[in-house]
Order: structure tokens, then sequence, then C-alpha cells
């Protein structure tokens, strides 16, 4: 059945409750999708699609049995850094070559008892360390858009595969920017829940005060339907929070009459593409015509966000990932004792970024730097979480760009990581301050590439970040155009 594969969550859901499509119809139009699309693209790291089959048809026999889970047989695409049980799990690096994941992650639990079938692995930049998905020691991935662009990251793999229509919906991880940054290349939702709203339990650890894992959608109604499925406490998680999880789809509205938004002058920089801020201040006035009231906000240590996530993340990273040293899984390259055999393994298994990054983090937390860099670092974290803190007493929600400039070049920034890395900065503040954030489809750029809208809310307020773009999504059509990929 043709044209499945474009559908989004809740428009499948539909046909499948009317019976106009079976579970099978749709992994098959994806499959095929796939095999069409993703030579071009290289969303995808690995397909199982027997598995994916043998689960479909379990889900179409569930539902004639009276079975009415609201993802009961609907594929979903993994970025390769969440673990599913009987998965490779590899992190886009060499490292974890063979590793075969024997659990499911908590997320992943929670989807599969809402009936969520796992198609696919999508690439991603190694260990999560990335804004392009050209870090994958697995193959670099092309935005649907121009595929001599990237698709931004590190969870591009699972924004190319929802914008190129081989996927409905993905799970991405975000640790400073990384679903919502790619959503914005690729032109599709892309949402980054509060830390602690999401179990982290089953994520492969990049920065653990960070990391957090979020939705990439075709719409906002899905991205609230698979964060419902996800959220809550979970035991095994100490950073989840025990707050009530309200009804997300329940707070999808098409007006913003009594919402008061903040536009923080410091996001509305020099050196912002014209084009994405013009894309950017039509969809303000777009939210004040659906009836949204405007205050300007001051954020301001927002100057200091880059140098102050480089330092938290890349530390927590150095710690983190001396758990892979060829000794219990993954590769391993043999050595003369086990300290030779631990760096050599080390040596080829990890890219460059992932090294300079544990460089540079074992660097700030070494002695004589600590309090130097890692201490203050932590101080500003700080200062940074007190200006969201003061601009939401006056705010249900914040406006801003996702990105400076559209999707550049493959290879135009990879011998750059100082100019990649300051392509963050909008997005680095939201996971310091352990925020919500969203980015929604907002216009397209002269050369056709897509823009997103940033919308910021408060610790544990998705819903006001998601009645946010839902009102402004209903109201244009960014999010129903599609890229072009048959030429």
């Amino acid at each position: 059945m043709a044209g499945l594969s474009n559908l989004t969550l809740h428009e499948t859901a539909d046909r499948l409750a009317r019976g106009e499509c079976t579970s099978e119809d749709l992994v098959r139009d994806l499959v095929a999708a796939i095999e069409q699309r993703d030579g071009k693209v290289g969303a995808y790291v690995w397909v199982n699609v027997e598995d994916a089959l043998a689960r479909a048809r379990e889900a179409d026999a569930a539902r004639l049995g009276g079975d009415r889970r609201p993802l009961l047989g609907i594929p979903l695409a993994v970025k390769d850094v969440l673990n599913v049980k009987d998965q490779p799990c590899a992190c886009g690096s060499r490292i974890l070559k063979g590793y075969v994941s024997p659990y499911d992650a908590t997320a992943i639990a929670r989807l599969r008892e809402q009936g969520a079938v796992f198609l696919g692995r999508t690439n991603m930049d190694e260990f999560a360390m990335g804004s392009t998905t050209e870090n994958s020691a697995l193959g670099v991935t092309r935005n649907p858009w121009d595929l001599a662009r990237v698709p931004g990251g590190s969870s591009g793999g699972s924004a190319a595969a929802v914008a190129a229509g081989e996927a409905l919906a993905a799970l991405g991880t975000d640790t400073g920017g990384s679903v919502r940054q790619p959503a914005s290349f690729c032109g599709c939702v892309g949402l980054k829940p509060s830390y602690g709203r999401v179990s982290r339990f089953g994520l492969t650890a990049y920065a653990s005060s960070l990391d957090q894992i979020g939705p990439m959608t075709r719409d906002v109604r899905d991205a609230a339907m698979l964060l419902q499925a996800m959220a809550g406490r979970d035991p095994r998680d100490s950073s989840s929070v025990e707050i009530p999880v309200p009804d997300y789809s329940a707070s999808l509205r098409n007006d913003l009459n009594g919402m008061k938004l903040g536009l923080p002058r410091e996001y509305f920089i020099a050196g912002t593409d014209p084009e994405v801020e013009r894309a950017v201040r039509a969809a303000v006035e777009q939210c004040r015509a659906l009836g949204a009231e405007f205050v300007e906000i001051s954020l301001p240590h927002t100057p200091y966000a880059i140098a102050t996530y480089y330092v938290v993340a890349t530390a927590e990273a150095s710690a983190n990932l001396a758990r892979f040293d060829g000794v219990r899984y993954g590769a391993r390259v043999e050595g003369e004792d086990p300290i030779d055999m631990y760096g050599k393994t080390r040596a080829a298994g990890f890219g460059r970024e992932v090294k300079r990054r544990i460089i540079l983090g074992t660097y700030v937390l070494s002695s004589g730097y600590y309090d130097a860099y890692y201490l203050r670092a932590q101080k500003v974290r700080t200062l940074i979480r007190g200006d969201f803190e003061k601009a939401f007493a006056g705010c249900d929600a914040i406006l801003t760009p996702v990105v400076p400039t559209p999707a550049y070049r493959i290879g135009e920034k990879a011998d750059d990581p100082l100019q990649m890395y300051l392509g963050d900065i909008f997005t680095v503040t939201a996971n310091l301050a352990g925020i919500c954030g969203l980015s929604v489809p907002c216009g397209f750029a002269g050369a056709g590439l897509p823009v997103g809208l940033q919308i910021l809310g408060p610790a544990f307020k998705e819903e006001n970040i998601l009645r946010v773009g839902y009102a402004y999504e209903q109201s244009t059509e960014w999010h129903l155009r599609k890229p072009n990929l048959e030429s």
C-alpha cells in the first residue's frame, strides 16, 4: 500500500483502527522506502525486516482480538545509542563492534508496552559527539533536502529517516541540541524533554547530567504521543523525577490566547543567517496573530554557555567512556599486557572527535585545573539556570531560532570544530538548565533548506511548548512539505 510511509503516527493509528491497512502493510511500505532511498540518504545502520514483520503480524492478530493500544503495530526507528534487546548498539563507533544488547532501555520498554515495533537503528555521530553525523564510524548520513549537506547531529540519522519517509517517527537523544538541531536542518519536529522527565536507563551515556531521550516526528501531536508513552519516574534511573505526567494531547489547541511568550535579546544576534532570522520573526508574528502576548526578556549569561557546556559535557564524557576498554565487550586490540591492550583498543576504536573530547574532559578534571575549569563551569551553569527561572516568572515559553544557519555542506566544518561548537549556542542552554525544548518547522531558506523555530519551556512544563508548537504548526503548512528524493 504505497504512501503509508509518509503518514503521521496519529493518522496511522486511525487507519489501523478503521482496518484500512495492517501493521504488516506499514512495515513492508517502510522497507520499500528504505530500499529505494537509503542508498542516497544513509539514515540507517541496521534494519531487521524479518523481526519487524513478525512483530507486525503479532500486532495485527492482537488488534483483531480487540487490543486498542495507541502504538500497536506502529514501526519506529531508534538512534543507535539506545539499547534494544537483541539488537546491536554500536553508538556509531568501531569500539562497540559486535555488541548486542541483552536488555531494553526503559523508554524502549515503555514503547514496547504500547505495542510499538522497532524496525531499525539510525546513524549518529560517534557516542553522540557531533553536530553533523559526519563523525560516525559507520558512514555519513545526508540531508534529504540536499544530499550534499549534513542532516545535523548527533541524531542526524533519525531526523533524515523521518524527513525522507523512511520512518514514521524515530527516537533521538539530546545532550546539547542533538534532537532539536537535526530536526531544524531536516524539517521535522524534535522534542527535548526536561531533564528527569524520561528515564535514561539503557541510554549509553555521553554526559549524564545533560542527556535526554526525545522523539523526532512529522508533527507536534506525534511528539506528544511518544512523550506520553515514555515519560514518568523509573526506579532504575535516580535522576528521573516523581512528577505526575499530564495528558499532553489534551494541551493541544489551535490558539495561543492567554499565553505570554518571551523573546530573549541574546538569541537574536549578529552572525545569524538573515533568512533564518526572517523565518523565525515571521513565526513570532504568526504566534502573535494566534493570540499570544510577547515580552522581551534577557538571558544574560548566554554568551558563556558554549564554554560552560564543553567543559561540563567533556568532563562527564571522559568518565563515562572509560568503560569502553576492550575487556568486557566490543572490539579488542591485543597488546603485550592489559595496559597496552587498553591503550591500543581505545586508540583504534575511538574516532578523532571522541578522542578530542575525552582529552579535553580529562584535562579539565585534572589536578590543578579542576577548580579553574570544571568547578567554575558548574557555577556558571547555575547562573544560566537562574536566568531561565527569572525569565519564566514572566512568561509561559520562550521563542528563539534553533540554530544560526540552515544546514551546511558535508565537510564544510569538519576541520574547524570550534565553528561547529559555536553553532550550538541556542540549544546548549536548555540542557545546562534542565528545561524542555521543541523544534518545529517555520520556513525555508533561499536554497530550499528547512528552518526551525525553537520553543523553550520551564522544567516539566512540556505541555506549554507543545501547545505553542501545535497552534503555530496548525496555522501554517511548513511541516507538510516533503523533500524530493525521486530524481
